[in-house]
């Protein structure tokens, strides 16, 4: 599995956290006793959920060692726990559960958000916001990279299928008393190109990379760039456009 790199991901730490934000507006929920973050990184997302509850018990999921050190270091009273968000189930049912920019990382959506979203109490909310940016320049130069790296590359796993607003909708509202869905392409405002390459570093690109040896990671990364300052233009102002689309939704699970 590829390591995460707290510092790396912290880079963008305004940019990732607007969505948690804007996903979080969204959930109805006035006085959640429990709450689950799922795929909580560093803390930043989970924090954001004390903030609203401070009334409630909240838990930090996440199965990176890396990022719970951080996420300890920085919120020491929020209580973390290691575990893969594939296989994780909660001991009791859960009020609110959050989960900004994970589940994209995992596969067959047709059954995770089923599962998930009957760990809920009657009542309870499923908030969700994944990156929908497979075919975005910035991910489709990930899978294709110089010549003669095509085969190693070709044999990264790839990461979860994102379904489609409808597929989502469809999952969720036999069993839900309201299903709230939105996609959204944000349009980050980036110094040059080279910031959305270090912004992928981070996220997207570890798998790969991680897949290179030291020289191959070089020559990876010198054509990779090259292909996103050709993606991404400069604009009348000398910066970049980075467009970036997410899908959003919260279903609340049917009271009876």
């Amino acid at each position: 599995m590829a390591r995460w790199d707290a510092d790396q991901y912290s880079k963008f730490a305004d940019e990732r956290l607007r969505p948690a934000r804007e996903l979080l507006a969204r959930v109805p929920h006035h006085a959640p006793a429990r709450i689950v973050d799922l795929g909580s990184g560093p803390g930043t997302s989970t924090a954001l959920l004390v903030e609203r509850w401070p009334g409630a018990r909240v838990t930090g999921v996440d199965s990176s060692s890396e990022m719970l050190e951080r996420a300890r270091r920085d919120h020491p009273t929020i209580e973390w726990v290691q575990a893969d968000v594939a296989t994780w189930q909660p001991q009791e049912p859960v009020d609110v559960l959050f989960a900004n920019a994970v589940l994209h990382w995992i596969a067959d959506h047709e059954r995770l958000v089923p599962r998930l979203f009957a760990a809920l109490a009657p009542g309870g909310a499923l908030a969700v916001q994944v990156p929908d940016n497979e075919n975005e320049p910035s991910h489709r130069a990930m899978r294709d990279g110089p010549e003669p790296l095509r085969e190693k590359l070709a044999a990264v796993r790839p990461r979860g299928r994102v379904l489609s607003t409808a597929a989502y909708y469809d999952l969720l509202a036999p069993h839900a008393e309201r299903v709230d869905i939105w996609r959204t392409t944000y349009e980050h405002v980036m110094p040059d190109a080279d910031a959305i390459v270090e912004w992928v570093k981070g996220t997207g690109l570890r798998p790969y990379l991680e897949a290179l040896s030291q020289s191959e990671r070089i020559e990876y990364l010198d054509a990779y760039a090259r292909s996103i300052e050709h993606a991404y233009p400069r604009r009348a102002d000398g910066k970049v456009l980075f467009s970036f689309p997410r899908l959003f939704f919260v279903a609340i699970k049917t009271r009876s």
